[in-house]
């Protein structure tokens, strides 16, 4: 039986519009953080960059009534914080009444679309922090990709510093999720190697006028230890799509999640969409990695 009714969800979307609105005005919030001081945050703004695949089916996440289902699950499981997504996706559950006592996290730049000749000009088209703090979202999240052979690299980085800056004047946390990256035979590829986290980590930890509200959303990688040494910025761990087994991607999260300046993880695809196609049994898991 399904938990969410997208049938009334897309009704209001044609006929009452107004109930997104009024669905952000009513929603109960929370502090951003609470007790152990950690964020489990579900990732679902894959999407809107055209980044559909899971694993070997190309078209996983295109089918929204089904990522809405998951996603209904996923925010129904202890242990979950919130949810980051794109205006479309965050509306939806906005109306599905599933964002009471739940952080909401905003993605920016999804302009960089997968597979294009621009991809490294990555527009910030979604959420903006205007918008952001007037709805009662609670965080924003940036993907910085950096490709210093492709000069629309300067164009994103700028662009960054920019949200960067106006969400530190709001006073609106801000998540940077930066990688140094490469074309290989055409396709974007991020260099996951120790050193290049750890330069990526050091550019981005350097943009806007104000780091005070800014946090870092990183990749598990070896050497993790020197990774967040580089920083003093708070720290969320990325899980990504990387076919490894999950015992292996656990025990990887587990190990990093006890570094300091670690505070958690922002997991979409992983978790959404595991192996079993458990998605109530892979969540459960990771909640109790976040929240020991």
């Amino acid at each position: 039986m399904s938990r969410v009714d997208v049938g009334a969800v897309r009704e209001a979307r044609a006929a009452r519009p107004e109930r997104i609105a009024h669905a952000f005005a009513e929603r109960r919030r929370r502090p951003l953080t609470r007790g152990d001081g950690r964020l489990f945050i579900i990732a679902a703004d894959h999407p809107a960059r055209g980044a559909l695949g899971v694993g070997g089916n190309p078209l996983a996440m295109a089918d929204r009534d089904d990522l809405l289902e998951r996603l209904a699950i996923a925010l129904s499981r202890p242990g979950v914080d919130g949810v980051l997504g794109t205006p479309d996706i965050i509306d939806d559950l906005a109306l599905l009444g599933l964002l009471d006592d739940k952080i909401v996290v905003g993605s920016m730049n999804r302009g960089g679309l997968r597979g294009a000749s621009f991809e490294m000009d990555d527009r910030f088209t979604a959420y903006d922090v205007p918008t952001m703090t007037a709805s009662g979202i609670d965080f924003a999240k940036t993907l910085m990709r950096i490709d210093l052979a492709d000069p629309a690299t300067a164009d994103t980085l700028e662009a960054t510093a920019r949200a960067v800056t106006q969400a530190a004047a709001a006073k609106l946390p801000i998540m940077l999720e930066p990688f140094l990256s490469s074309r290989v035979d055409g396709a974007v590829v991020n260099d996951l190697s120790t050193e290049a986290v750890i330069h990526s980590v050091a550019i981005a930890s350097g943009l806007g006028a104000s780091s005070a509200y800014t946090w870092m959303k990183l990749p598990v990688v070896e050497g993790m230890e020197r990774v967040m040494a580089a920083t003093t910025l708070p720290t969320l761990l990325l899980g990504g799509d990387n076919g490894t087994s999950p015992d292996e991607t656990y025990r990887s999260w587990e190990n990093a999640l006890a570094l300091p300046g670690v505070r958690g993880l922002t997991v979409g695809r992983t978790l959404l969409y595991p192996h079993d196609d458990d998605v109530e049994a892979a969540i459960d898991i990771a909640a109790r990695l976040v929240h020991p």
